[in-house]
């Protein structure tokens, strides 16, 4: 693993997905006054096709910048773009999944796939076939006629995750989404989502405040501060992941998780204790 922080050298323009350049955000008070400032001028470059982690404490303006970066929030200060160009609003290019299996609870695990395929305006049955596809890469076959309450939470997370990809977006926004799901299953769910990646290789931005989490699955990782949230440290990961959950028994994952709880830990202290 190497590692720079995000004052580095610029990535050239070609190997740039993402681009967030000088943005900054605060909620609530008035004429900049009072409220918190969640984000705090924030340059981050993410390449494309890869999987990039941001990892921070609670609080530290991990989602709000995925939101920023989904178009789901306006943003206040600074620019974000993709090849597509410069992010006002959300687009059919970028998708998300959220941590709380965000599934139409009226509607079947087919269904839910089909529900975005509908707006694009496809055949009824390529609109059928790729649904299928998706849910099949994600092994819910047999589960399409279920209703979300008749599964499991990592197979509910499992059916979001379809829905977002059976839309074919070129970035995949990941906010938590096997924070609410047991250890066990989480682990499970974390290495079905690096098959998945390296299957499709979209652009993959995931929130997490799991060290061990984030190395597993990430390329590089951009480590935040404590509100005001900052990029402190931008991280390659260089780990063979073959073998599943073993990866994380080598000596070589143990130490890059341990170098980099060490760049982490004052600032999950500093969120604990209410620091700005």
């Amino acid at each position: 693993m190497s590692g720079q922080s995000s004052s580095g050298s610029a990535l050239p323009a070609d190997e740039v997905g993402i681009e967030i350049r000088d943005v900054s955000h605060h909620y609530g008070g008035r004429n900049g006054q009072g409220g918190v400032t969640a984000l705090d001028h924030i340059n981050l470059q993410i390449r494309p096709n890869e999987f990039h982690a941001l990892l921070g404490p609670s609080g530290c303006g991990k989602s709000t910048l995925l939101y920023l970066i989904g178009g789901f929030i306006p943003v206040q200060s600074g620019t974000i773009a993709t090849a597509r160009g410069t992010v006002t609003g959300p687009g059919p290019e970028r998708g998300i999944v959220f941590q709380n299996f965000a599934l139409f609870p009226w509607k079947t695990v087919l269904q839910n796939a089909l529900y975005g395929l509908e707006k694009l305006g496809l055949p009824k049955k390529e609109r059928e076939e790729r649904a299928r596809h998706f849910i099949d890469l994600v092994h819910l076959t047999g589960f399409e006629n279920a209703y979300p309450s008749q599964l499991s939470g990592g197979m509910q997370q499992r059916a979001a995750i379809a829905r977002t990809l059976a839309v074919d977006p070129e970035i995949l926004l990941m906010d938590e989404p096997f924070g609410a799901l047991d250890a066990q299953t989480r682990r499970v769910m974390q290495e079905e989502l690096r098959a998945i990646f390296e299957r499709t290789r979209k652009t993959v931005v995931f929130v997490t405040h799991d060290v061990q989490e984030a190395v597993f699955l990430a390329d590089r990782i951009s480590i935040m501060s404590a509100r005001p949230g900052r990029i402190q440290h931008v991280l390659d990961v260089a780990v063979d992941r073959s073998g599943g959950d073993e990866v994380m028994k080598r000596p070589e994952f143990v130490e890059i998780g341990e170098h980099i709880w060490g760049l982490v830990r004052d600032q999950a202290i500093a969120a604990t204790r209410g620091a700005h």
